[in-house]
């Protein structure tokens, strides 16, 4: 009885205790998880993962859209101080070009040509940049067209060759005059006296040519003249020199 009591208790625990328990046959538990591991650790790795990579797809497009912002505002700051400083040229070139009988109306920009500005700044604060970098470019060629006073051509030389023609016909007036007058007087006292008060010229030529540089071709608003100092005051010197030296040994040979 005890033998048989036992063999029908140990069959009916048997199925009990296996299904309670993990599959001989796989290894795993009855949750789908590894035999041994709670079911759950799975799925929260898995979230986790997840949202690691979520986070940093979010900050690399928040930095991405400061960096937009960054430049974007530069570019509108850039644009502004563009305007401003257009806006000075274009009132400046207004002002000259009605002294000189231009009518307002021809001032005024056109229909067309408002739509197509409107246009060209409708692409955001680059393209707005941009068309301001070119009107400025426009509003530089304008300025030296300006600033010939009839002399387009020459104001278009380079700064040497052109001031070279102004400085050096106020080089050789004084040195002209003074040959001039020794022939016409030999060594008089004239001569001698034409020839000291030359001494002073080449600097009197200097400051003329200085200012008539200046007045005939003055630089676009804003910049400064470029005189070629070096170049005026060597070909004011060496004239008066040579001249100079020439007529004393005359004198002396006399």
């Amino acid at each position: 009885m005890t033998r048989g009591g036992a063999r029908t208790r140990g069959a009916h625990a048997g199925p009990g205790r296996q299904r309670s328990g993990a599959d001989p046959s796989t290894g795993r538990a009855e949750g789908g998880g590894p035999a041994g591991v709670d079911g759950d650790t799975d799925p929260v790795s898995a979230a986790w993962i997840e949202y690691l990579a979520a986070a940093r797809q979010l900050d690399g497009v928040r930095r991405e859209a400061t960096t937009a912002a960054g430049e974007q505002a530069r570019s509108v700051q850039a644009a502004r101080e563009e305007l401003t400083a257009v806006r000075t040229r274009l009132a400046s070139q207004e002002g000259r070009l009605r002294e000189r009988g231009v009518p307002a109306i021809s001032l005024v920009p056109t229909p067309p040509e408002l739509t197509e500005a409107t246009r060209s700044m409708a692409a955001g604060p680059a393209a707005v940049l941009a068309a301001l970098r070119a009107a400025r470019g426009q509003a530089d060629a304008a300025d030296a067209a300006l600033a010939a006073r009839g002399l387009p051509r020459l104001a278009a030389w380079p700064s040497r060759p052109r001031n070279l023609l102004v400085y050096a016909p106020l080089a050789l007036l004084v040195p002209v005059l003074q040959v001039a007058l020794f022939v016409a007087t030999g060594t008089g006292v004239a001569s001698v006296a034409a020839l000291i008060c030359g001494l002073p010229m080449p600097a009197v030529a200097f400051v003329a040519g200085w200012v008539g540089v200046g007045r005939l071709f003055p630089p676009p608003d804003g910049r400064r003249v470029d005189r070629t100092a070096r170049l005026g005051a060597l070909v004011c010197l060496v004239p008066a020199v040579l001249v100079s030296a020439g007529l004393l040994l005359a004198m002396l040979a006399g």
